[in-house]
Parts: structure tokens; C-alpha cells; sequence
């Protein structure tokens, strides 16, 4: 099997709160990220002795209505996102860098689900230009 499912992301009114629901319920570890407004969801562990779940995240709501979101792992997200596209998707984030992190884009399927997909493609290197120096004349 390929292209697995390796994120969530719930988006939540007050965060606070769905923390400390998520917790409570279900004995997740959640963790704020500085700089980035996202929490980490830790829920993968032991179930009856054998290792399941995948790891999330959780930031504030940006849209009414805004749904939870899986996110799946692909070799390439413009191919995958194209794919989709033929298929009745329509694209609701284009392909966009998540620094090095790789990419991700979001589409919402035919039935009105919202999916991600990433890829750990790097963003291009940043061109740098020698600095020119000029002697003064005297």
C-alpha cells in the first residue's frame, strides 16, 4: 500500500478547551508549537499490545464550518493534486511550501471531505548574489 495517511489537523474555537478535552478523553499529548499557533497531537502508543495511531495537530478555526482535515503522504503533491483533480476534486489550497517540512496542498473530494496531501519535496535553495564592493576613488 502507498501514499498512507500521516496527519490530522482539528480545528478547534477555543483551543484551550479541545486541549483539554483531547487530553482528558483520550489521554493525547498536547503540546503548543512557538512560533507557529499549531499545537502537536501526540496519539500513536501501544493498543493491546501492538503499535497504532497516527500524530495530529490543532490550531484555531480559520472558517466556519472549517472541517477536521487528514493529510496523506505522496511523492508528489502537484502529480497527486492533478490526479484528484481528474478524478472530481476540486482544489481548495494550492501546492504551498511548509518551510522544511516539505509541501502541501488541500482539495476537497467528491462527497465534500476536505484532504491534504504532503510531500517532503524541498523548497528550491535561495539564489544568492555576491555583494558588489566598489573601492572609492581618492
Amino acid at each position: 500500500m502507498s501514499d498512507p495517511v500521516v496527519h490530522f489537523e482539528i480545528p478547534a474555537d477555543n483551543t484551550a478547551r479541545a486541549k483539554k478535552f483531547y487530553e482528558k478523553t483520550f489521554g493525547w499529548k498536547i503540546d503548543f508549537l512557538k512560533g507557529f499557533d499549531y499545537f502537536s497531537i501526540k496519539t500513536n502508543g501501544k493498543h493491546k499490545g501492538k503499535d497504532v495511531g497516527i500524530n495530529g495537530g490543532m490550531m484555531q478555526r480559520h472558517a466556519p464550518g472549517q472541517p477536521l482535515t487528514f493529510y496523506i503522504t505522496v511523492d508528489s503533491v502537484d502529480a497527486a493534486l492533478k490526479k484528484a483533480v481528474a478524478n472530481g476534486a476540486k482544489v481548495c489550497l494550492p501546492k504551498t511550501p511548509i518551510g522544511t517540512m516539505g509541501a502541501i496542498a488541500l482539495f476537497v473530494d467528491t462527497e465534500g471531505n476536505t484532504v491534504g496531501l504532503h510531500d517532503m519535496t524541498k523548497a528550491p535553495a535561495k539564489k544568492t548574489t555576491a555583494k558588489k564592493t566598489t573601492k572609492k576613488k581618492r
